[in-house]
């Protein structure tokens, strides 16, 4: 052993370069891996930004999110005015709607009543002359159709029993009639009475008359006495 540990330390004092090679490849493999590593980290790199522009393109291609509704403000409370501050409230807004009026010269204001008035005027005259045509057409018409020919109607005639003969020329009638009712289908006997006029006072209490309708004779006639049909006995 101790001929080796000679024989070695020959050899470093005749080969000096050898003894200093052995670092330098020491320092070589260091530095070739740096570049390795260096080449990785930049890889790295590429790749997060490849994947930051994926994601970057596929956010501005998506369709935008809805913006969160609004919550709904809460309705402002109706304020209820008493009769008395509503005519007040409409008297400050005729007020300021008159402010802003402008100003106009007085013979601006004439002349626009007059322009009124000659409006008025004008739709008077039309209307006017409308009612003046409308008349003209209706007497046209109405002179125009021949009048309708008086025709003698045919008078009622009433047989009754004559009641009262105590006024002059005039004689109370009594009608009996005799009527089925509609519904119960019993015979109702009724009567009424009415005054006729007796020219010659030929009938008599007790008779059995006709009488036929005529004109008014006084303030209750309606009648004429026709004929008396059977005496009182």
């Amino acid at each position: 052993m101790a001929d080796e540990v000679e024989n070695t330390e020959i050899d470093a004092a005749a080969n000096p370069d050898a003894s200093t090679e052995a670092p330098e490849e020491s320092s070589a493999s260091v530095e070739a891996s740096e570049p390795a590593a260096e080449d990785e980290a930049v890889t790295s790199d590429e790749e997060a930004g490849e994947t930051e522009a994926v994601a970057a393109s596929e956010a501005a291609t998506a369709e935008p999110a809805a913006p969160p509704a609004e919550p709904a403000a809460p309705a402002e409370p109706q304020v209820q005015l008493s009769p008395k501050e509503r005519k007040v409230a409409i008297k400050t807004r005729k007020a300021a709607k008159v402010g802003t009026r402008t100003e106009r010269s007085p013979e601006e204001r004439q002349a626009e009543r007059d322009a009124i008035r000659a409006k008025k005027a004008a739709e008077r005259r039309t209307g006017r002359a409308s009612a003046r045509a409308k008349y003209r057409a209706a007497e046209h018409e109405r002179t125009a159709t021949p009048a309708r020919e008086h025709v003698v109607g045919i008078q009622k005639t009433r047989q009754g029993v004559v009641v009262s003969d105590k006024a002059d020329k005039t004689i109370t009638v009594r009608i009996d009639v005799a009527r089925r009712h509609r519904k119960y289908q019993k015979i109702v006997r009724t009567s009424n009475t009415l005054h006729a006029h007796d020219e010659t006072n030929d009938a008599h209490i007790g008779d059995t008359v006709v009488v036929r309708e005529a004109r008014p004779l006084s303030r209750l006639k309606r009648w004429r006495l026709v004929e008396v049909v059977e005496r009182a006995k």
